[in-house]
């Protein structure tokens, strides 16, 4: 009779667990990942709340890593979709890109800073170090504390393409690793100056005019803002019929219309 007892706990914890591995299988085969551009997350994570409401059946795995990150795991097929806030270049583009929306990249600076406006070449001599004191640029006598983002970054990539053009960052910038981290330096820092997603300017920074034109949708539409560049989704194989179900729910209109409110460029309408 033990042996009996015995046997029947086994055959139903085998039953278990086989139930778990099949549930197991299920979650994998419905779990869509997508990694990189940590200025494309936040914003990918949005669009994933609102379609995982409307599709409770499937699980969107947003993770960060930077563009660079994300474009290595779709070449090597270890994430469904990538994500990148800069051009693909050389083998790169051999990876299929999706622009999902277009984004500006905002200068930045403390609000109590009272510049209004830069020009492109005066954020690239700050940047570069040839512009090392805010006095030079009609405010105070202290030293500018330039904030960059770290290599490998998609903001940093657009920013180096459309600011910097060929010219290097000096090595004596402060590095952080997201948006929202530059964003906090100079909010907390009268001196400093940063660049990042327009998506995420909020009223602890100031948006500064480069070339006397400020960040905008309008003024991104009408092509008068010149520092700008795509969120990308990227894909290596035919995408599996979840991943590619997300990626038409970003590119609708409600998807679409989700990005506008966020502050970015949708790419139509």
């Amino acid at each position: 009779m033990g042996r009996k007892l015995l046997g029947l706990v086994l055959l139903a914890s085998l039953t278990v667990c086989s139930s778990c591995g099949f549930f197991a299988k299920g979650h994998r085969e419905k779990t869509v990942t997508i990694a990189g551009s940590t200025s494309v997350m936040p914003f990918t994570e949005k669009l994933a709340e609102h379609f995982m409401v409307e599709r409770p059946g499937t699980f969107i795995d947003v993770q960060g890593g930077g563009s660079s990150a994300g474009i290595q795991a779709t070449m090597n097929g270890t994430v469904a979709i990538g994500m990148s806030s800069r051009e693909l270049k050389g083998k790169e583009k051999s990876l299929h890109a999706i622009a999902i929306c277009h984004d500006a990249i905002a200068v930045i600076v403390n609000p109590k800073n009272p510049l209004s406006g830069l020009t492109t070449a005066q954020v690239r001599d700050i940047y570069s170090g040839k512009i090392r004191n805010w006095k030079e640029l009609g405010w105070i006598d202290r030293d500018i504390n330039a904030v960059t983002r770290e290599e490998g970054s998609g903001t940093r990539g657009a920013f180096e393409d459309l600011v910097m053009r060929n010219v290097l960052i000096d090595d004596s910038v402060m590095v952080q690793d997201s948006n929202g981290a530059v964003r906090e330096v100079v909010g907390n820092d009268p001196y400093a100056v940063g660049y990042i997603s327009l998506g995420i300017v909020d009223p602890r920074v100031k948006t500064l005019f480069i070339d006397g034109v400020l960040p905008s949708i309008q003024n991104v539409r009408a092509k008068r803002y010149g520092i700008v560049r795509p969120f990308l989704y990227l894909t290596s194989k035919t995408p599996s019929p979840q991943a590619q179900a997300f990626i038409d729910f970003v590119l609708s209109d409600q998807g679409q219309a989700i990005l506008r409110k966020e502050g970015l460029i949708p790419i139509h309408g």
